[in-house]
Formats: structure tokens, C-alpha cells, sequence
């Protein structure tokens, strides 16, 4: 049965998967470590704000903010030179590149004297951090099989998950020199197995002309070793195809014009992407993440806030692991029907509970916020966090793909800047439970949206408009 098991083209262990699988998992590297960065800094804010702080002289207010913003500023920096460099050097050169900034990180952290090492090193991180979201989910896109692409691309954000839940207990239980000591490791070793075992997608190396290597390439990733004549065929009408697509009849790369970014399926690339970002920010899973604490704080909870962050930090993953199992298998279209709703629903709850805690004593019932925010970061990232990426890759036309993809992740990354710094002056300003059911109600908008206009790309070939 276990034979027959792996024999089964979805199985990620079937022999033409397994390059694929390990391909991702090496890539997956950085994103562990990047995850670790985000969530080593929760805990470690309250040690830098304390008389016992490793800096100088304990942080303030302000600067925590320029702490926490700097990782957006250098997401967007992030998106915008990966965008620019993704076609020029391919995909093996920019995967290399983004172990330099990550590693400068803990250098930095470890060296750190003031608050401006945190600040250029939190830059530095979300300078990898942007890579990451646009050229893992564009190179797995590339040298994937349909059948498990959707799975091995949404393990970028389960392991972005893992790595928070990680940063949580190594912030919460270790020195705070010996945390940058041990996770340096992980750059360095990222960047050694992507030299000796990553190569450029067989799509970049045909736009570049390179047909021999774009060949061996496809060979490579799809674990041909030419052994039977009939896999050889198989391989090589599967490739050829692959070049007609990219080609004219002289194997010259196709060029893109303007027009090719206002084709019909284009614009109504653009209006889907926009909606999928709208429904990823506004219904703040990254915003409750961030601002966990004041959040629990305004809503009556009084659990301890180490054991509440590592409690949703755990369900991040378990939604994650469930979306990448899922993908494949209902499609995405289903699963980002289901997140929108629950965590429309989960928005509108939270907000009641507020509200009411502020008329009636729910001392008893303290513990109902950190559940009703685990369903809601559970149901999130099983569609709305885990699908953005994949679906992001996935709603462009071929010859636009990067360029376009490049500018949604921008957009994307510009808005989590601005809605970090309007959430707290709207919890100021309007209240907690307003502000929540605000968000409920954008996200509920967006959930009808998906239900009726999302195309379902389970499947979907990365050659089809």
C-alpha cells in the first residue's frame, strides 16, 4: 500500500516530486530564520524597555515603533529590488542575495549598543523578508508540477509560522546574546545548500536563451536521470511545450510590450489581486499579531501574555499545516471562501465580547478572547495568509507574471506599513470593538467577492493565461 502511495503523482515523496520537495525545503531555509527574527522581537521588547535591558538605556515608545515599522520599510525595499532583479540574475542569485541582509540581522543584534542597531537590523530583516514573499512563490511556481504546486508553495508561510513560534520560546527562555549566536547559523547553512543544490528555473533560463541549461534544469527538477527512454520522451515534449510558450519559432525569447499589461485576463488579474490584498490586511491578522498585547489588554483578558502569544503562535502553525494539506485538494477557491467568513465572524465576535466587557463583569470568561482570536488566526492562515502568495503567482498572465506579481507584493507590503500605524489611532480614536467590527465588515465584503468572482486555479497550468 505504501508503494502504491508514492507512486501517486500528488504524493510529494513520488519520485519525478522529490527534487521539487527538497528544492523547497532548502529554499524554506530562510524563511524558518526570518520567522524566528519576527517572533524573537515580542518578547525581547519588554526585556529592552526594562533597567535590566542589553542596550545602553532602556527603549521608549517612540522607538519600538521605528523598531516595529523598519521591518515593513524594508519589506518594501525587499519587494521592489527583487522585482528588479529576479529577470536580470534569476531566481539562484537573488535566493543567494537574501541570506546577506538576514545575516547582518544578528549580527547587529548581537552587537548592539542602542536602538539604531535594531532599527537598520529589523530594515535589514524585512529587506529578506520582501524577498521571500516574491521570489519564493514565483520560483516554486516555476519548477513545480500543478499537482503539488499549491502545497509546496504555501510552505513558505508554514515555515514563517514555525519560525515565530520558535522566535517566541528563544525570546521568552534565552539570553538575549546567545538568541543571534545560534539562529546566524541559519543563513549561513541556507546559503551553502542553495549554491551546491538550487538551480535557475528551467522558465527564467529559456527567457534568457539558454535552452541547454534551461533543459537540464527541467531534467534536474523533475528527477529525470535518463534512464528509460520512454521517461526521456515524456520529459522532453513536456519541455518543448514549455519553450513554445516562451519562444518564437527561433527560440528567441518573447518580448513584453505595454499592451501585454492591458489584455482582458490581465485587468481582471489586477482586480482579483486587489481584492485578495484588501481582505489579507483589513482583516488585521497582522495587525492582532502585532499588537497582541493591548489587544488582550482592552478586551478583558488577564492571561499571561508570554503563554497567549505562544498559544496563537502554535495555531499560526496548525493553520498553515492545514492549508498546505488542503490546497491540492479543494482548491483554493474553497479555502479562501472559508477564511474570509470565519474570520469575518471571529472579527465581529471579538468586538461584541469588548464591547459587553465593558457594561458586565466577564471575569470568569477571560479567556474567551485568546479563543476567539486563535479560531480567527487559525481560519486566516488556512486561506487568507498561507493562499496570498499562491494565488498572487497564480491570477497573472505568463508574460506579465513577475512584473505584476512584483507590484501587488509592493502594494501589499505599503499597506501593512500604513495599517500598522492607523490601527492604534483607530483603537484610540473609535474603540476597540468598532475598529474590529470595521474590519469584520471589509472582510465580509471581500468573502462575497471570492464566493461569486474567484476562478479556482487548483491545477492550473503556469503557462495559461
Amino acid at each position: 500500500m505504501g508503494a502504491n502511495y508514492l507512486k501517486l503523482s500528488n504524493c510529494l515523496l513520488n519520485k519525478r516530486n522529490r527534487s521539487q520537495l527538497f528544492g523547497t525545503v532548502i529554499i524554506n531555509i530562510i524563511c524558518i530564520s526570518h520567522g524566528i527574527g519576527i517572533g524573537w522581537l515580542s518578547p525581547t521588547l519588554r526585556k529592552l524597555q526594562s533597567t535590566d535591558t542589553p542596550l545602553n538605556i532602556p527603549i521608549s515608545i517612540n522607538e519600538i515603533s521605528w523598531v516595529d515599522s523598519a521591518l515593513c520599510l524594508g519589506s518594501v525595499t525587499g519587494n521592489v529590488f527583487a522585482g528588479l532583479l529576479l529577470n536580470r540574475i534569476g531566481s539562484k542569485m537573488c535566493l543567494l542575495l537574501m541570506a546577506v541582509p538576514h545575516t547582518c540581522l544578528w549580527l547587529l543584534v548581537y552587537f548592539a549598543k542602542s536602538v539604531d542597531y535594531l532599527i537598520i537590523g529589523r530594515y535589514l530583516a524585512g529587506i529578506t523578508g520582501g524577498g521571500i514573499y516574491l521570489i519564493h512563490p514565483l520560483f516554486i511556481s516555476e519548477i513545480s508540477d500543478a499537482h503539488i504546486r499549491g502545497t509546496l508553495a504555501s510552505m513558505v508561510m508554514l515555515s514563517i509560522n514555525i519560525g515565530i513560534l520558535i522566535g517566541y520560546i528563544l525570546g521568552t527562555r534565552l539570553a538575549y546574546h546567545l538568541v543571534p549566536l545560534i539562529v546566524v547559523v541559519c543563513p549561513i547553512c541556507y546559503f551553502i545548500l542553495v549554491l551546491l543544490f538550487i538551480r535557475d528555473s528551467p522558465t527564467h533560463l529559456i527567457r534568457k536563451g539558454k535552452i541547454m541549461a534551461a533543459e537540464q534544469s527541467f531534467r534536474y527538477y523533475k528527477n529525470i536521470k535518463g534512464e528509460r527512454d520512454y521517461l526521456i520522451k515524456l520529459a522532453m515534449v513536456e519541455f518543448n511545450y514549455i519553450k513554445a510558450s516562451l519562444t518564437n519559432e527561433d527560440n528567441v525569447p518573447h518580448e513584453v510590450v505595454l499592451k501585454d499589461f492591458f489584455t482582458r485576463e490581465a485587468i481582471k488579474g489586477y482586480g482579483m489581486a486587489a481584492v485578495i490584498i484588501i481582505a489579507n490586511q483589513f482583516s488585521a491578522l497582522f495587525v492582532m499579531i502585532n499588537y497582541m498585547s493591548d489587544i488582550f489588554a482592552n478586551s478583558g483578558s488577564t492571561m499571561d501574555p508570554n503563554t497567549s502569544t505562544i498559544i496563537i503562535g502554535s495555531v499560526q502553525i496548525l493553520g498553515a499545516f492545514v492549508g498546505t494539506v488542503l490546497y491540492d485538494i479543494f482548491g483554493r477557491k474553497a479555502l479562501m471562501v472559508v477564511s474570509t467568513g470565519g474570520v469575518a465572524l471571529s472579527l465581529a465576535a471579538f468586538g461584541f465580547f469588548t464591547h459587553f466587557t465593558g457594561i458586565y463583569d466577564f471575569t470568569a470568561w477571560s479567556w474567551v478572547p485568546v479563543a476567539i482570536m486563535a479560531i480567527d488566526i487559525f481560519l486566516g492562515n488556512i486561506g487568507l495568509i498561507s493562499c496570498l502568495f499562491v494565488l498572487m503567482v497564480e491570477m497573472f498572465p505568463l508574460k506579465i507574471r513577475n512584473t505584476a506579481t512584483s507590484i501587488a507584493i509592493v502594494i501589499c507590503s505599503s499597506l501593512v506599513f500604513l495599517i500598522l500605524n492607523i490601527f492604534p489611532l483607530c483603537m484610540a480614536g473609535w474603540g476597540l470593538p468598532a475598529t474590529l467590527w470595521s474590519c469584520a465588515a471589509i472582510t465580509a465584503i471581500c468573502f462575497l467577492c471570492f464566493l461569486f468572482f474567484l476562478r479556482e486555479t487548483k491545477g492550473k497550468s503556469m503557462l495559461e493565461n
